[in-house]
């Protein structure tokens, strides 16, 4: 490496208290969340005041931050709310507050001047001109577009104050719109996707009618003027490290605050190994970069793809076939404590029986098979199965998991 390289913040998404606690207890080095108003996920579970304050003890006890999202285009009717709700932020003391709006932008400056200001990838951040002007204001950190290619980020990097933060999506959805401003949701569920509550239509399975043809479905296809379908495949830069840190990139960001525990310690533990890995020696990262690709593999995704990080995305960036998801593993629960008896506590999310074999998911990068030998219910009675979720459950399980650690199973065909 010809030039000093910090090693980068890694940064999950937090949609509830419990993946928040999972998200840095398996690597994060900070997490982004909403609140109950003014965020971009609505229908996220999102943090009341109380969680959110309890949220930011807890990543601070272990010397990590949490910043919270204030992102929404504002509407006129918006603005009187926002500044009680910056008022009750700045007794909270959030790390920093990530904000698109303008306007909301200088109110939080003028209500909350303790706390650090990002500023969204939904201002439509592409230039480096865009960084200067952000920065001249009294942001810390600009999220870039993902519409931006290495190249451009790098150059970017070069022409900005050294102090300013660069922050870039690494994994996760990709939007179909520029910068996430879509008006889709709109106009097809009557959800605005500025305001938090997109249905996800670009998801959708699309064709083409010809009007003096009703009920001819054409095929939606590709050909070399671009793409008419909507569905992007998911994002995944792990095998890139090295170019990421090398473009000046200061937070590497993971989308996903609709995702569950099992998505957030699988990418965040994936991602810490393999940044951790690149800066104790590039042959390490070179060594392992299969377990990371395949470990990646274990959570939620929709194929992967490298956006826009090594030019424009070609056709083999959508899916043509099918919206669903890749889901090879299912989460069944976090260990809360062990019994008396040996036995783990969790509240079990998915269903599961006597006798199955799991994984256990240690912090560590460790993967434990262990089989299920009993299953008791918050009753002390004997249990086959699981079916229930969230049921308290006292599981005997050889060789027995830790405090802490996740369990999993892989999904059965």
């Amino acid at each position: 490496m010809q030039k000093m390289i910090r090693k980068p913040e890694l940064l999950l998404p937090a949609g509830s208290p419990d993946v928040l606690r999972t998200a840095i207890d398996y690597g994060a080095d900070a997490v982004y969340l909403g609140g109950e108003a003014f965020g971009l996920r609505a229908m996220a579970k999102n943090f009341s005041a109380e969680e959110m304050a309890e949220g930011i003890a807890y990543a601070h006890a272990r010397g990590k931050k949490v910043y919270v999202t204030v992102n929404i285009l504002a509407h006129n009717e918006d603005l009187a709310a926002a500044e009680k709700y910056f008022g009750e932020l700045s007794g909270i003391r959030p790390d920093a507050l990530i904000i698109s709006d303008p306007a909301l932008f200088m109110m939080a400056k003028r209500i909350c001047p303790e706390i650090d200001l990002h500023i969204s990838t939904q201002a439509n951040n592409t230039n480096y001109g865009t960084f200067q002007f952000w920065h001249q204001l009294g942001a810390k950190r600009v999220v870039a577009a993902r519409e931006l290619s290495l190249k451009e980020l790098a150059e970017i990097r070069d022409r900005i104050p050294e102090e300013l933060e660069i922050e870039a999506f690494v994994h996760g959805a990709m939007c179909i719109s520029y910068s996430g401003r879509c008006l889709l949701s709109s106009f097809l569920a009557g959800r605005d996707a500025n305001r938090g509550a997109c249905a996800h239509p670009c998801r959708w399975k699309y064709a083409l009618v010809e009007e003096k043809r009703p009920g001819q479905y054409i095929p939606v296809e590709e050909d070399e003027r671009g793409t008419y379908i909507f569905n992007s495949k998911d994002l995944c830069m792990i095998g890139h490290i090295p170019e990421l840190c090398e473009a000046g990139i200061r937070s590497f960001k993971i989308e996903g605050r609709m995702k569950t525990a099992l998505y957030a310690a699988v990418t965040a533990r994936s991602y810490r190994k393999a940044i951790d890995d690149w800066f104790e020696d590039p042959a390490l990262y070179r060594e392992h970069l299969k377990l990371y690709e395949e470990e990646i593999a274990k959570c939620t995704y929709r194929e992967f793809t490298t956006g826009f990080y090594f030019g424009r995305p070609d056709s083999s960036a959508q899916i043509y076939d099918s919206n669903t998801y890749v889901r090879s593993w299912t989460y069944l629960g976090t260990v809360e404590r062990t019994d008396e008896e040996g036995r783990a506590l969790f509240r079990q999310k998915n269903k599961f029986c006597t006798g199955d074999r799991v994984e256990i998911m240690k912090k560590d990068f460790r993967n434990v098979s262990s089989m299920v030998l009993g299953i008791r219910n918050g009753e002390g009675e004997d249990m086959e199965s699981a079916p229930h979720p969230l049921e308290e459950l006292h599981v005997l399980m050889d060789p027995a998991p830790e405090p802490g650690d996740l369990i999993r199973m892989e999904t059965k065909e």
